[in-house]
């Protein structure tokens, strides 16, 4: 998982993706991992506190703290030691020279990534998932109805984020006197995504999203749930919330009846035989309503969010389409224009663009995008209608007729045009993906100005609807809006 996680974080961070993958295989490499923790430490780092550290190995005198669940399972570390590396990369691709820079910057940027990640990175993530599991025993001693109300809200979060494994140990030992509570409300959670994806596979419109939810529904069954959050749930988001409430509500519920696991053994239905207690039949019956409360939730909550669309628009099946003439002949009357991103940045709702005008829809209906560069293209084919001065906004028409206008940052009128370039005039002919405009976004944001910047579709009133993507970072020329005519 973190390989996949260094090459996604890469494409994120704009990072060169063998440079990131190269850092995630020394995260994980067995023999780094293993001469790391040699049997014997050669000492101990805040012996008898939260954060007790044994060092098997150092680096130059510096002691390496490592895992002992080692990097493997783990989300965070991974995405932050690329983020690291990203801001390392952009460093020396500013000051070595273009005829080494192919090979050099790699090899300085994964020489000073790696140790960081070792020395400081790791360790801090790993303390904070020793704190994390302080915290919840904490809790447990306090309430053990509202930690597994807490446990069971967080647990997949934990997971993702590799913090977990604060719990694990603990409750290895608590199993090692005889039984154990401390995991007991996390073991019923994949149910509750197996619910969700059921939920998902007969409203979507997507058929490639049914298919996906096929095998990851099966899979969920025996608790592997990573290809349901991270293919499904978690990408449309409001069914992974779902899941957590599910995992809330039957936490509580296994806490309320002091419920107990007999042995640390599989996960999903092969979990049942963990709950099987010679002393107390009510303890197997007590899991296995745990079970299907996570799965009826699962199933019956995800009815009440909005299932979206993951890769745009929705996909005809065969049950879509009626026999009858006359629907057919509407549908082929429909109109609509694919407007594509102009930006690099992340996606924000038109409402909670600082500026009245924009944000009422008075200007047209639309989206915006907070932009990692400075470089507009076209997102559709088209003519250029407007060029403001100043060059911080043009507009341009396409061949359906919708009227769009990308209006970079606001009240940048005021910067008279200092930092805004412009590559078309009025009346120019564009393809999608052509360089319009250029702009400093640093200049703007030292002027103390948003750099949020608008996609409008200022003829909206032309139109049936204007449909938004429903991802929260888009790439150039990536899916953005859909004008429905």
């Amino acid at each position: 998982m973190p390989l996949i996680l260094a090459l996604t974080a890469a494409k994120r961070f704009k990072m060169d993706q063998f440079t990131a993958l190269a850092i995630g295989f020394a995260l994980v490499y067995p023999n780094i991992a293993a001469s790391f923790t040699a049997k014997q430490p050669l000492y101990t780092l805040f012996q008898g506190t939260l954060i007790e550290s044994p060092i098997y190995s150092t680096f130059f005198g510096i002691p390496i703290i490592f895992p002992a669940s080692s990097y493997l399972q783990t989300v965070l570390p991974i995405i932050v030691a690329i983020w690291a590396g990203s801001k390392i990369e952009a460093f020396f691709k500013k000051i070595i020279p273009d005829v080494v820079k192919v090979f050099v910057v790699p090899f300085f940027t994964i020489l000073i990534t790696v140790p960081l990640s070792f020395l400081v990175i790791g360790p801090v993530m790993s303390w904070a998932s020793d704190l994390v599991g302080a915290v919840f025993t904490g809790i447990y001693g306090f309430n053990p109805v509202i930690y597994g109300i807490v446990l069971g809200a967080t647990w997949q979060v934990l997971v993702m984020f590799g913090l977990h494994w604060g719990l694990v140990p603990l409750a290895i030992l608590e199993l090692q006197k005889g039984s154990g509570v401390i995991l007991v409300a996390t073991i019923a959670i994949c149910f509750a995504q197996a619910g969700s994806l059921l939920n998902i596979m007969m409203r979507t419109k997507e058929n490639k999203v049914r298919q996906l939810s096929i095998p990851a529904f099966i899979s969920a069954l025996f608790g592997v749930t990573e290809p349901a959050i991270y293919g499904i749930t978690l990408p449309m988001r409001m069914p992974f919330i779902m899941t957590c409430i599910s995992g809330a509500l039957s936490g509580a519920y296994l806490a309320l009846f002091n419920v107990k696991m007999q042995v640390m053994g599989g996960l999903g239905l092969f979990a049942i035989p963990s709950f099987i207690d010679p002393k107390n039949s009510m303890t197997l019956i007590h899991f296995l309503i745990a079970i299907a409360m996570n799965f009826v939730l699962g199933l019956v909550l995800t009815q009440f969010v909005k299932i979206p669309y993951l890769y745009g628009e929705p996909t005809s099946t065969d049950s879509d389409v009626d026999n009858k003439e006359e629907p057919v002949k509407e549908l082929k009357e429909i109109k609509q224009e694919i407007i594509s991103s102009p930006l690099i940045g992340k996606v924000v709702k038109l409402e909670d663009v600082p500026d009245e005008v924009f944000a009422s829809g008075a200007m047209g209906k639309g989206i915006a995008i907070d932009p990692d560069d400075g470089i507009v293209v076209a997102p559709t084919k088209g003519e250029i209608t407007l060029i403001f001065p100043t060059k911080h906004a043009v507009g341009l028409r396409t061949e359906n007729g919708a009227e769009i206008l990308i209006h970079i940052g606001m009240d940048t009128v005021s910067l008279a045009g200092k930092g805004f370039k412009s590559f078309v005039e009025v009346g120019d002919h564009v393809e999608a993906g052509q360089t319009l405009l250029e702009f400093d976004v640093n200049a703007i944001k030292a002027a103390g100005l948003p750099v949020i910047t608008p996609v409008i579709v200022t003829n909206s009133d032309q139109f049936e609807d204007v449909l938004t993507t429903q991802e929260r970072t888009v790439e150039a020329g990536d899916y953005l809006l859909t004008a429905v005519k």
